[in-house]
């Protein structure tokens, strides 16, 4: 089970970086041509969205990327590191499960959009959050290895 990680700082210009790689690694573990484009832009908006909470919260540790090749599948995940808030439904990825007192702010908006921009793209997504932080996993399916003779 190959796995590359990247930490970065929390900048945005960095995004793109995590761009290349996970599209570079993605190609290599068999993830379909077609889908490239989606793995890019899905980290696009899971990384833009990490560098936002560390930069709103004040946060110094790096976000993390990590990348990892099964045999059948292709897993990505960014980890924000950013204190948790909400409830147990945000844990799983429900835009707006703070409650319903809990009042809703820009950032929490956009937080909001960028997870549904990841599950439109994503067919298998899953968002965890802890004490240290939160966690989008993305995963793709990929195609056997091809042997050449």
């Amino acid at each position: 089970m190959p796995t590359v990680e990247l930490r970065f700082s929390a900048q945005p210009e960095h995004v793109r970086t995590a761009r290349l790689v996970a599209a570079a690694v993605a190609r290599r573990a068999g993830v379909d041509e077609a889908v490239l484009d989606e793995v890019r832009l899905a980290v696009g908006e899971a990384c833009s969205r990490a560098v936002g909470l560390h930069r709103s919260h004040g946060i110094a540790s790096p976000v993390t990327v990590v990348l990892t090749e099964d045999e059948k599948a292709f897993s990505i995940e960014v980890g924000d590191g950013h204190l948790a808030t909400g409830s147990d439904a945000s844990a799983q990825g429900v835009p707006g499960g703070g409650g319903p007192d809990v009042p809703e702010t820009e950032a929490d908006s956009e937080d909001e959009m960028g997870l549904a921009v990841i599950s439109g793209l994503v067919d298998d997504v899953e968002v965890r959050t802890g004490a240290d932080g939160g966690v989008i996993r993305m995963t793709w399916p990929t195609s056997p290895a091809v042997v050449l003779p």
